[in-house]
């Protein structure tokens, strides 16, 4: 009797360890499934999340090209600003430079024409003393010399510019005349130089000195 209670207490105690394993294996098998589905909706999750992901990078790629396009732009701006500044200051130079020559031209005539006035008296007295030689004197040496010192003054004068001006026989122009006295003369007509008492001269197209004149009334 002692060995059957023994047996049927060994064979309970099988029987729950048996059991035990069973439901063991069953836990193992929930967990195991459980796992399997997480990771399955994780997968899912991530599946779908992809996309919104890709189309977020495009937005950020977009947006950093859109970025560059605009520092481009910027940069274009940039240059064309400056171009126009540089183009602007060039014209503005090149206005300044024309005016300094200009101005310094009419500076240089001047002067010249402030010491061409002070040449022509020396002119004057010249042309005063060799019309003053009698006619058997003119071909003395000394006269000779006078003449040949008188032309060459003359002829460098003109070689700068300075020209007499036209005044016997002419209209009178008050603009390149100097009315001095009025005579009554039938042969020429009213308002025409009759005499020049002192000639007159322009340095190119300035007047240095008007000419001395008689006009018939």
């Amino acid at each position: 009797m002692a060995e059957e209670k023994k047996e049927e207490v060994l064979e309970e105690v099988l029987e729950d360890l048996e059991a035990e394993d069973a439901k063991k294996q069953e836990e193992a098998q929930n967990t195991a499934s459980e796992e399997k589905e997480v990771e399955a909706e994780e997968k899912t999750e991530d599946t779908e999340s992809e996309p919104e992901e890709i189309e977020k990078e495009d937005e950020e790629k977009k947006k950093g090209i859109f970025k560059k396009k605009d520092k481009k732009d910027k940069k274009d701006e940039q240059i064309e600003d400056l171009t126009d500044r540089l183009k602007r200051q060039m014209a503005e130079f090149e206005n300044f430079r024309k005016r300094t020559e200009k101005e310094k031209s009419q500076m240089y005539d001047m002067g010249a024409s402030a010491i061409l006035e002070k040449i022509l008296p020396v002119i004057d007295n010249f042309e005063r003393g060799l019309a003053a030689v009698p006619e058997e004197d003119k071909n003395n040496g000394f006269v000779e010399g006078m003449d040949k010192i008188y032309k060459q003054m003359m002829t460098v004068l003109t070689e700068v510019g300075v020209t007499p001006i036209e005044a016997a026989g002419q209209e009178f122009d008050p603009n390149l005349h100097n009315a001095v006295m009025h005579v009554e003369d039938e042969e020429l007509g009213e308002n025409v130089v009759a005499e020049e008492l002192q000639k007159g001269y322009k340095y190119k197209e300035n007047v240095i000195r008007h000419s001395m004149v008689k006009v018939a009334n």
